[in-house]
């Protein structure tokens, strides 16, 4: 998630102090993405000395000053862009989940179908609090209904998938006992004495 283009966008509503961008972030997506004060600060200077937000006098180094936060020209074409942009899966980050069971198959000794377990309960809990939460939004508050139905749906997914992980491992683990077997050279039985 880019925090530059969700400050930009939240700017293109009203101009705004640090603590109002953060306090609004916050509401918009339901708490969900932990966002400090410092992420807040540190964008907006950055955006500051890339000519994408201007602030009415005070000192701009002092994320406590009350002086609002605008958005220049450039700052309302750069949000203009990523409004008319679709999000690319390369740009939503690596998922470290899928990283580390890449590399616990091939990895000697992990236990992966252990891994799995402890992901899924984890993401069963997810999804039973993050329904629980849901359940309590208001009908007109829909940007935390957006924001939650979609960490609902993506939990959904993901235990799904790692229903499938579980059937992968389990049929790679018979296919390499079958091929172990079959790859052993043939002995020969003793002859049975017959009388």
């Amino acid at each position: 998630m880019s925090v530059k283009h969700a400050l930009l966008a939240l700017l293109s509503r009203r101009p705004s102090t640090t603590y109002q961008l953060r306090k609004d972030f916050d509401l918009t997506t339901s708490q969900t993405w932990p966002l400090n004060i410092g992420q807040v600060s540190t964008t907006l200077q950055r955006l500051q000395r890339d000519g994408l937000v201007v602030r009415d006098g005070g000192d701009t180094s002092d994320p406590a000053s009350a002086e609002p936060w605008h958005l220049t020209s450039r700052g309302r074409d750069e949000v203009e862009q990523w409004w008319r942009s679709p999000v690319s899966r390369e740009h939503r980050g690596r998922d470290e989940l899928i990283i580390k069971l890449a590399l616990a198959v091939v990895v000697p000794g992990v236990d992966v179908v252990a891994l799995v377990q402890r992901q899924r309960s984890a993401m069963q809990r997810l999804l039973h609090d993050v329904t629980r939460a849901r359940r309590a939004v208001e009908p007109g508050e829909l940007p935390a209904r957006l924001v939650l139905d979609n960490h609902i749906f993506a939990a959904e997914a993901e235990l799904r998938w790692l229903d499938s992980v579980e059937e992968s491992v389990a049929r790679a683990g018979a296919l390499t006992v079958t091929t172990a077997t079959h790859d052993r050279e043939p002995v020969d039985e003793p002859a049975r004495n017959s009388r």
